[in-house]
């Protein structure tokens, strides 16, 4: 696997651990992630930048007693890399065991967009492929 690979791991490892400084060291400065966790906190926008890093780590800590991202597969494509695995998560009245898949984009060693799916299907066609399983 490639570099954007390593430095899309070492993101899921840094949100495991909820360590928002390490997450800040590998995403640009004008990052933009969207994720479900945003509707379930009642936020319309995608957290954007450093600050939306913190919000977004702010926001799970409130709405989810636990929230984990297991990802299982990446596939680098051009500056994007598809990664698709599960997610588990309660809280707010809510259970979630689920498929899950996320799109990243990268830009000169830095992760500059990322968005989650409820599926791997999903992801996959976000980034333009077929999902042959």
């Amino acid at each position: 696997m490639g570099g954007n690979v390593d430095i899309v791991r070492r993101a899921f490892d840094a949100f495991s651990r909820r360590d928002a400084a390490a997450l800040a060291e590998l995403v640009d400065p004008d990052f933009e992630w969207t994720s479900p966790t945003a509707g379930v906190a009642g936020r319309l926008e995608p957290y954007r930048g450093h600050q939306g890093l913190k919000d977004y780590l702010a926001d799970v800590a409130r709405v989810w007693q636990e929230l984990r991202s297991e990802p299982e597969e990446f596939f680098e494509v051009g500056d994007r890399v598809v990664v698709v695995g599960r997610i588990y998560a309660w809280g707010v009245g809510r259970v979630v065991d689920a498929p899950a898949g996320w799109v990243w984009r990268l830009r000169d060693g830095l992760i500059v967009e990322g968005s989650a799916y409820g599926s791997r299907r999903g992801a996959l066609e976000a980034a333009g492929l077929r999902d042959e399983g």
